[in-house]
């Protein structure tokens, strides 16, 4: 039936083709300007680091997740859960050093402490092969020897304002990585 149509009307044939053509191509270009303006409203949204407040732990790995993708880090996988070790993201940074990100979702009036810094650092870089091992927290640290042992084994401690200002700036702010 399709090919005696096309046969005996080959003008209106190629009409009806091209008008198909025409509407997939649209089809395709609204879903693709929809899904680019769904990035930018996350991306607006990830930007307000109160937003952690509300989320689950999961929910604040794939956050910053998210961030270290929109910060040209590369392969960054969400590994959390239970089992993980202590390894919530790990990902490739700019430079090619492998990264394992610890990531300690908290009230702020809760902090991390040097316990969760020690549980880390016996995972990170034995058990992960981290190069670059990062704690992150929507909260903030507690002062003392748990800070000093973080520096000593060289561990990159992100609390809430360092966090804020990366996900503004799409950098990590200075001393974080090098890349």
């Amino acid at each position: 039936m399709v090919v005696d149509f096309v046969e005996r009307h080959p003008y209106w044939s190629i009409f009806l083709a091209s008008l198909v053509v025409a509407g997939a191509v649209a089809v395709g270009f609204a879903v693709s300007k929809q899904r680019a303006r769904e990035r930018a409203d996350q991306a607006q949204r990830d930007r307000l680091i109160a937003v952690t407040d509300a989320m689950s732990g999961p929910e604040f790995e794939q956050w910053f997740a998210r961030i270290l993708v929109a910060s040209g880090f590369r392969q960054v996988k969400v590994c959390g859960g239970s089992g993980d070790r202590g390894a919530d993201v790990m990902a490739v940074a700019p430079d090619g050093r492998r990264v394992v990100v610890q990531c300690k979702r908290q009230s702020i009036s809760n902090r991390v402490g040097s316990a969760a810094i020690q549980r880390f650092a016996g995972t990170c870089r034995d058990i992960h092969g981290g190069e670059i091992c990062m704690l992150v927290t929507n909260s903030f640290f507690t002062a003392g020897d748990g800070i000093q042992l973080a520096r000593r084994l060289n561990i990159t401690l992100v609390d809430r304002h360092a966090l804020e200002m990366w996900v503004w700036t799409g950098k990590p702010t200075t001393g974080i990585v090098v890349g």
